[in-house]
């Protein structure tokens, strides 16, 4: 499947705990290199995080963002006095009123000591459980996204390999004419010259002449390239990788074509060539 490398995704959950959001986006990139922005309820979720974008990406600079709020109003915590700990404050609290007379102590104030008012610890199990499910879903439309964007590059790719197609053909039905001129312009300047030649050793160079200025070679492996290109934009894997050296190809064979051209059509048709290729080029960079 064509997949575009830039991408967008993004979700939330409500849980028992809290709210859960997660963002994921990429840009282009060589390789595939994930950042990873979580709160500290969530961080112990990174490798498996990782693992899971890993999967479902090749290629891409990716930006996974965790986001976790709580909920107190619709899940406040249990509260509970640690009753024994509490006794012994008491216990301190008159030990030291007999030594200081002046010194008052408030009930409010034990409450406030650390360790006499206990509450339910967050359940990090059942919440990165919650988190992983989201991400899960943030993946899967993250890759639905790239698709989509993909088809699209695809398209473009498939229409500017119909016009390298139709330009190797269109070049091909002036070859005949091309090389009937040429051979009139090599004996006409024979012709000018004023000592005789021998005829076997003038078709021996024209031949080799003509042979050096020949581009079927070029306009054959144009073609096959062509065909190596559709073939790969039918695969389901990624193929960015391939498709940019099948690019470097494309563009070998048409500046080959160009320095050979000794007639403007060709010329001309070098330079539309190398237009499509860039382009192309442009859009497979685009690609996973």
């Amino acid at each position: 499947m064509i997949r575009s490398m830039t991408g967008f995704a993004s979700g939330e959950r409500q849980t028992r705990w809290g709210t859960l959001a997660c963002e994921l986006r990429a840009v282009n990139h060589r390789y595939l290199e994930l950042g990873i922005r979580a709160p500290e309820e969530l961080r112990a979720l990174e490798p498996a995080v990782r693992e899971r974008v890993a999967a479902k990406a090749s290629r891409g600079k990716l930006e996974l963002g965790l986001r976790y709020r709580a909920d107190t109003a619709a899940a406040p915590a249990e509260l509970r006095i640690n009753t024994a700990f509490l006794e012994k404050l008491g216990l301190l609290a008159l030990e030291t009123a007999g030594k200081f007379p002046g010194l008052r102590t408030e009930f409010t104030d034990l409450l406030r000591y650390p360790g006499v008012v206990e509450q339910d610890e967050l359940d990090t199990a059942g919440l990165h459980a919650e988190c992983l499910l989201l991400v899960d879903e943030v993946i899967a439309e993250f890759g639905r996204s790239r698709e989509r964007e993909g088809a699209k590059l695809a398209d473009l790719l498939r229409e500017r390999l119909d016009g390298i197609a139709a330009i190797c053909v269109q070049v091909r039905e002036w070859l005949p004419e091309i090389r009937a001129n040429l051979r009139a312009k090599f004996e006409a300047r024979l012709a000018e010259l004023k000592q005789p030649l021998d005829p076997g050793r003038l078709e021996q160079e024209l031949v080799l002449w003509m042979q050096k200025l020949d581009v079927d070679e070029e306009l054959d492996r144009l073609t096959a390239h062509v065909s190596e290109a559709r073939r790969v934009l039918g695969l389901k894997e990624a193929v960015g990788r391939r498709l940019d050296f099948l690019m470097q190809e494309f563009n070998r064979e048409a500046n080959t074509l160009g320095s050979k051209s000794f007639d403007t059509r060709t010329s001309q048709a070098a330079i539309e060539l190398k237009v499509l290729i860039e382009q192309m080029r442009e859009q497979v960079q685009n690609l996973e």
